[in-house]
């Protein structure tokens, strides 16, 4: 597919972060697109970039002590690092929406929940007051909001987790934005309404057609949702591929960790869960060679000493690690060979 047919598309970004102890390289050169109407997952640990690199999306890396040392993101053929101020705070809401990780700390606790929903459609699409209630009420109901009427003059604190959840949802979708970013829109809520929010997360975008780039740690959100997913370690892009390609046919160690870290019905209990030992890197210096390497059972030598190339596995399917180089791949069939000899 070619670059212009992309509806987003991030080359080579490098995010890093001024403070006292040193420079964080916290976004080390990531690479991905988003077409339209699909959902694309970014998936790691905590402290992997993911939500980093979404705020750079939106033009919400505070500088300083943030930087974008690197690479581009373009929306709809053009690069957003051109754009000033107030052209990224037309982006924001009208074009690209975000639901926040904690909806208790994104609301603002002293306005109504009708009130702060209104301000993006009366600011970035000109609506009346009595325009923008009218499709405040409208949200509401979209998202599942019982009573609208009567809980628009409503505050925050006065929603549960799951309630103030969707309030957010219907906050980012608002002015019908082409791009939501739902940065871990699950996350502290229990599993009936986890449930509930991506369902409805599914039921709006095939009502507004709308590309969703959703960043989790919980590979079980994703599977739920995701079109495409991207694997985040220490800054880096690990792996990616289409959701059944990385599920079915996971290719880097870390992935690998990740599926065997959360339970599998299909296993009938007897799956054990295994964590995945040690800590991540120290972004302030990170590793020569691949920054899961102190991690990983199956590290070689090299591993430790250089960084891998990205292997294509098969169509829409790479995976950066040294284990699927041709030279790996030929000593693991004479280390076969031996063994069966």
């Amino acid at each position: 597919m070619a670059d212009m047919e992309h509806l987003l598309e991030v080359k080579n970004l490098k995010v890093e972060f001024h403070t006292y102890a040193g420079i964080v390289h916290a976004v080390r050169g990531v690479s991905f697109y988003l077409d339209r109407g699909e959902t694309l997952a970014i998936v790691g640990e905590s402290g992997c970039g993911k939500s980093v690199s979404a705020q750079a999306l939106m033009g919400l890396i505070p500088t300083p002590p943030g930087r974008i040392t690197s690479g581009w993101i373009q929306f709809r053929g053009r690069k957003i690092q051109a754009a000033n101020e107030k052209e990224l705070a037309k982006l924001r809401g009208s074009n690209i929406g975000m639901i926040f990780q904690d909806p208790m700390t994104s609301l603002n606790p002293t306005m109504t929940i009708g009130r702060q929903i209104m301000e993006g459609l009366e600011r970035h699409r000109g609506l009346s007051r009595h325009q923008a209630r009218a499709q405040a009420l409208e949200m509401l109901s979209l998202v599942g909001i019982p009573r609208p009427s009567e809980r628009i003059n409503h505050y925050p604190h006065q929603f549960s987790g799951g309630m103030r959840q969707r309030v957010m949802i219907a906050i980012a979708l608002a002015c019908r934005p082409t791009i939501l970013i739902a940065d871990e829109p699950t996350t502290a809520l229990d599993v009936t309404i986890q449930a509930q929010i991506l369902e409805l997360l599914k039921s709006l975008q095939k009502q507004l057609e709308t590309s969703i780039i959703l960043i989790t740690h919980d590979m079980g959100v994703v599977a739920a949702l995701a079109n495409r997913i991207v694997v985040m370690y220490a800054g880096q892009i690990v792996e990616e591929g289409k959701s059944e390609q990385v599920f079915y046919n996971p290719q880097h160690p870390y992935t690998l960790a990740l599926l065997g870290s959360i339970p599998r019905l299909d296993a009938g209990g007897k799956s054990k869960l295994v964590a995945i030992p040690g800590t991540p890197p120290d972004l302030f210096r990170p590793p020569a060679g691949c920054a899961f390497a102190p991690r990983c059972s199956r590290a070689m030598q090299v591993c430790l000493e250089m960084p891998p190339d990205t292997h294509t596995v098969e169509a829409e399917h790479s995976a950066c690690c040294w284990l699927l180089h041709p030279l790996a791949r030929e000593q693991a069939l004479k280390n076969l060979e031996v063994q069966g000899g």
